[in-house]
């Protein structure tokens, strides 16, 4: 359980450094803007790898037994997940409505898989990615991160709908290859 935590912390951590407008400042003086971008880009790399690791190592420790019919709200949010996401990288008319699509996809993605799955390593990896999700909205929000105002044509609406409809397809038949468990 310790390589998932300290990947964990770390991801987390790094991600939070760019908040600290002080601490960003003083790194891209000292060691400029594209290697202070690759840093940042290597530490979370590492992180993830430490993620997957201390998750893939993790006995399972069950702390709850998810309700049969959390399989279906699991479909539900990860659909809307991927959508999110999908907005995310694209200026939509889902982007006049939330200001952080990409951390509500993550948000979903967390609760679905909280509602899937009962044992201390899930608790630990998707509960602190939705934690986390959830207070970076408010920092953002905080911070004064506006909404986008310009209405787009709907036919980017249609493609992101389509983008994350097939994100969801791929990575159904992709997760039992990739994480070891079927999703169906």
């Amino acid at each position: 359980m310790e390589f998932l935590v300290a990947g964990i912390a770390l991801f987390f951590l790094m991600h939070m450094v760019p908040s600290f407008v002080g601490i960003r400042r003083k790194l891209i003086v000292s060691i400029g803007d594209t290697p202070y971008k690759g840093l940042l880009s290597v530490v979370s790399f590492a992180a993830l790898i430490l993620i997957i690791y201390g998750k893939y190592i993790a006995g399972f420790q069950s702390v709850w037994a998810p309700p049969a019919w959390s399989s279906k709200v699991t479909i539900v949010l990860m659909v809307l997940s991927f959508i999110f996401l999908a907005a995310s990288g694209m200026k939509t008319n889902l982007n006049r409505i939330t200001r952080h699509p990409m951390l509500w996809g993550v948000t979903f993605w967390s609760v679905a898989h909280l509602s899937t799955n009962g044992d201390l390593a899930s608790i630990l990896l998707f509960g602190s990615f939705g934690v986390f999700s959830l207070i970076a909205m408010l920092s953002a929000n905080l911070r004064g991160a506006k909404k986008q105002k310009t209405k787009q044509p709907i036919i980017l609406d249609v493609l992101v709908l389509i983008v994350g409809l097939l994100g969801y397809v791929t990575l159904v038949f992709l997760h039992p290859y990739l994480f070891g468990v079927s999703v169906v």
